[in-house]
């Protein structure tokens, strides 16, 4: 089932980068075995309220964060600070494709847990290694956090208004992107490295930076500093290429206005009854508004004052201009193409309950993604892997639980 059914995939990380990666493996099909730290487990467990509900509406340990990135994998405990920990880990690596993993620089040599120590018994190993700073340079030893990145990676820097205006200074993103996007990079690079293997027959190493996919994903404004040398400011909901590409009020809230090109532009104009704005040379081309966007911008925010929300987003539709609400959440996920697409999806959850989820966005026509298990409780599949995995008979996993190895 899915594309990705012939890979097995040792998941060491923890938190939200790694994870990412090891859910998007799973949803693809990959047998994903989560190793967590038996009592504790993942930090992203205790990372609430909001907690799941189980089927009498009592409060389960499953946080919502926790449930939003282990779809699909089954959960081990196992403490590999012991040598016995270590010992199972890599027996699992002997029959495992892939390694992911989030501990800081050096920490898993101490237990022969690092590429260059598996890479002894398996040669072939795709072990995919995340942290804040990468392997390499001055910061490699620094604990790395989301938010730290995001300063540092210069998003914060062009993120949020203007400072001059009332709210204006840095802001963070709504969600932890650097966190996100590493684990989607490391996805793509895996994915990478298995073709490699497949082709060659050897393994590698793969060494992901939270700042160094923070920097690289701030794409094209990253590039108008290395071409202008100039740095990028803080526009808030506007755009520093394309005017307008932003945010207006409506006569009851706000729309999201993307005029791309210089047609859209026209028939924005033309559809609130300002055309003669289109035919205006400080206003005709791209180029053009940018220079003067201090004095269309307000030309154009008296102009969308005049209708409704639901008036613009009809009639800009109707002209094929690029336009939207803000909706909430309670409003995204009842949009009908939200809907339509089946985004929002539920799964039944060991607890005794169901557990609502965001549905995987990548649609495959021959090997669609499966959804076959919830977010796994726990060490909810220790004895089942130990046994499938390694033979162990329930004496032998008992003394590994007297011993508090799993």
């Amino acid at each position: 089932m899915g594309a990705l059914n012939h890979l097995r995939v040792l998941d060491l990380s923890r938190v939200l980068a790694g994870p990412w990666c090891g859910q998007n493996l799973a949803d693809l099909g990959a047998d994903v075995i989560k190793v967590e730290r038996p009592i504790a487990g993942d930090d992203t467990r205790q990372w609430g309220p909001p907690f799941l509900r189980n089927s009498e509406g009592q409060e389960t340990t499953e946080s919502a964060f926790y449930l939003a990135i282990n779809r699909n994998k089954r959960s081990i405990t196992l403490d590999i600070s012991t040598k016995e920990g270590q010992e199972i880990i890599k027996k699992l690596v002997l029959d495992s494709d892939i390694v992911l993993e989030n501990y800081k620089v050096g920490q898993l040599k101490k237990y022969g847990l690092d590429y260059d120590s598996l890479k002894k018994i398996k040669n072939d190993l795709i072990y995919c290694s995340i942290t804040g700073f990468g392997q390499t340079g001055p910061f490699a030893h620094r604990p790395g956090y989301d938010v730290v990145v995001q300063g540092m990676g210069g998003f914060m820097s062009v993120t949020g208004e203007k400072d001059e205006l009332p709210g204006g200074g840095p802001q963070k993103a709504g969600v932890a992107i650097a966190d996100l996007f590493t684990g989607m990079y490391a996805t793509s690079a895996v994915l990478a490295a298995v073709v490699h293997r497949d082709r060659t027959g050897e393994g590698q190493c793969i060494d992901l930076a939270l700042l160094d996919v923070q920097i690289a994903t701030m794409a094209n404004v990253a590039s108008n500093y290395l071409i202008s040398g100039v740095s990028p400011k803080r526009w808030g909901n506007a755009s520093p290429n394309i005017v307008p590409y932003q945010t207006f009020k409506a006569a009851d809230g706000w729309i999201i206005v993307a005029a791309g090109n210089d047609s859209q532009f026209r028939h924005f104009v033309q559809t609130g009854g300002e055309a003669h704005l289109a035919d205006n040379p400080l206003y005709a081309t791209n180029p053009e508004r940018i220079r003067h966007r201090d004095s269309l911008i307000p030309l154009l925010q008296a102009m969308t004052l005049k209708k409704t929300k639901s008036e613009w987003i009809e009639a800009l539709d109707h002209a094929n201009v690029p336009c939207g609400p803000i909706n909430d959440f309670e409003e995204v996920f009842a949009n009908e193409q939200v809907i339509a697409r089946n985004i929002k999806m539920e799964m039944t959850h060991p607890t005794g309950g169901t557990v609502p989820l965001v549905r995987s966005p990548m649609r495959l026509s021959a090997t669609p993604v499966v959804e076959n298990r919830p977010p796994p409780l726990l060490g909810q599949h220790t004895s089942e892997i130990l046994k499938e995995r390694l033979g162990l008979s329930d004496a032998d996993i008992q003394a590994l639980k007297n011993k508090g190895v799993i």
